[in-house]
């Protein structure tokens, strides 16, 4: 169904080819998954599969690209559209109407479709993506999660024969991410869909690929073949094959069923050992949360919250998809106006504080990245954020080098992966060390790799005193960094507590490591226990 023939794509100004002699099949009706380190040219090939490279991307193709017969070279995306349907990292990007029907409705529009056969594909994808409640809402309105569903079933209405997603459950909580999955699965097995995904979190979905393909790094050929035989030299790969690699396993385990039944002899060898206990900060009350509610429109999006975070804890806020996360942390710096109750953060008020005075105090890093980018390189974007937090020169560079190596200096923003664009987000915010950091959704584009340098920078940040508050869908990153788990139903506290306890007690929000060996909750502390045997 999709074939590449020695493809290399090469962007103007590029040193090096973005990839370079790629040679691959994604037969029909399969699920194949495209994985790789940060920035090594995942969405290239996606969107060498659309059309969208070159022809809306620019650059140089070389090489040869066919989807169901048809060459990308001669045929525009406008042309692929009824065979390739495409949804991108940035569901933003996506959209051309102002509410979640209209959007469903305008590709079918667009290939002039019979009214009666829209109506009832509308409904179906409403449906099938638990969309049906928030059919009249203006998009806007919507969290990142209940976006991201939208631009899948914008694209799954018009019924193309190949699905190219880009990180399509990133912003998903466990929950809407596994409905996702489950329709990606029906689509490929029931209607012969064929579905090339690229995904970091492959926790989620590497047990469901029928190969993956793996670029191992910039310009290296692909490596495809059966996930577990993937997974096996892959740099990337989710922590129950990172476990069975530590274990010796073998085959490795893609799944959490497939890891709980080789790990007999595992348990055996933690028997009498226990996780080293969660530490309870006891510095300055640095965010205080009393009774907070928040209106969006017509909408209560927070009742009645309480929250208290101290120096040096590190905070998870976790929930489904539209339970008041995002609006919480907006809160926190100033963004929303209180309805009732009260927020202080290092003893100002945000809403009634000058933002030049309360940068000092707090720093955000939104869900969307391209939010704090306004210059033409990445060297000026670092250049300027050392100036406003009146930090030495070279810090915010310093930053990006370590959360996510090869960055280029001279590219602009807009170009970088979705990765190399929050690494640069957050290392401009980190670069103020501001005492009150909040994070929503940090991993989104994150390889594993990455995701591990964040965590041991925020590690020495709370170390140094400083409070730290994460949205996440992300129960890896909740587990390996957070003190406490906060979870959100409905903008209102349903749980409050130490994070093992909380994730443990909760299967949709417990790490793999600990669904196969509670009540150890990463692999890391696996391997220092064994270790010590």
């Amino acid at each position: 169904m999709i074939r590449f023939e020695n493809v290399s794509v090469t962007y103007a100004d590029a040193a090096a080819p973005a990839v370079s002699g790629i040679e691959l099949t994604v037969p029909e009706g399969e699920l194949s998954l495209l994985v790789g380190p940060s920035g090594v040219g995942k969405s290239t090939v996606l969107g060498a599969v659309s059309g969208l490279v070159p022809h809306f991307t620019g650059g140089r193709l070389s090489g040869r690209v066919t989807v169901a017969g048809r060459d990308t070279r001669t045929h525009k995306p406008r042309e692929l559209a009824d065979v390739v349907g495409t949804v991108g990292q940035d569901p933003l990007s996506h959209f051309v109407t102002d509410t979640v029907e209209d959007e469903l409705a305008y590709g079918m529009e667009s290939l002039g479709l019979a009214p009666d056969t829209m109506r009832r594909r509308v409904e179906e994808t409403l449906d099938l993506l638990g969309l049906a409640e928030l059919r009249d809402r203006p998009i806007a309105t919507l969290s990142g999660g209940q976006q991201q569903r939208v631009a899948i079933g914008s694209v799954l209405t018009v019924h193309p024969k190949v699905l190219v997603l880009d990180e399509p459950t990133s912003a998903l909580d466990p929950g809407a991410a596994e409905e996702v999955l489950a329709v990606l699965q029906r689509l490929v097995h029931d209607l012969g869909t064929t579905v090339l995904m690229a995904e970091h979190r492959l926790e989620r979905v590497v047990q469901y690929a029928d190969q993956v393909i793996l670029l191992p790094s910039p310009g290296a050929p692909p490596v495809v073949g059966a996930p577990a035989d993937v997974m096996a030299v892959s740099p990337v790969h989710p922590p129950v094959v990172a476990l069975g690699r530590l274990a010796g396993w073998s085959p490795l385990p893609l799944s959490v069923r497939d890891a709980r039944r080789a790990a007999g002899p595992l348990r055996e060898r933690l028997a009498g050992r226990t996780p080293p206990p969660t530490a309870v900060p006891d510095g300055d009350v640095l965010v205080e949360v009393d009774r907070l509610s928040v209106r969006r429109g017509r909408i209560e999006a927070l009742r009645g919250v309480g929250l208290t975070v101290r120096a040096g804890e590190s905070v998870a806020l976790m929930g489904r998809n539209g339970a008041g996360k995002s609006t919480l942390l907006s809160a926190l710096v100033g963004l929303h106006t209180p309805a009732a109750g009260s927020v202080r953060v290092g003893g100002a008020v945000p809403h009634r504080t000058r933002p030049g005075e309360l940068v000092r105090r707090v720093g955000l890093v939104p869900q969307e990245p391209r939010d704090l980018l306004y210059a033409d390189t990445v060297a000026a974007e670092c250049a300027a954020a050392d100036r406003d937090a009146r930090a030495a020169a070279g810090t915010c560079r310093r930053l990006v080098a370590e959360l996510l190596p090869g960055v280029p200096d001279a590219v602009h923003p807009r170009d970088l992966s979705e990765g190399q664009r929050l690494a640069l987000a957050l290392a401009i915010v980190l670069a103020g060390e501001p005492p009150v950091l909040l994070l929503d959704e940090p991993t989104r584009g994150l390889d594993y790799a990455a995701k591990a340098r964040l965590v041991r920078h925020l590690r020495r940040l709370a170390a140094a005193g400083h409070a730290i508050v994460l949205a996440t869908h992300d129960v890896e990153l909740a587990a390996e960094v957070a003190d406490r788990v906060v979870i959100l139903a409905d903008g209102s506290v349903v749980a409050d507590g130490p994070a093992p306890d909380v994730v443990l007690s909760s299967p949709a929000y417990a790490p793999q490591v600990a669904k196969v060996l509670a009540p150890w909750l990463t692999v890391p502390q696996v391997a220092t226990a064994l270790d010590g045997t």
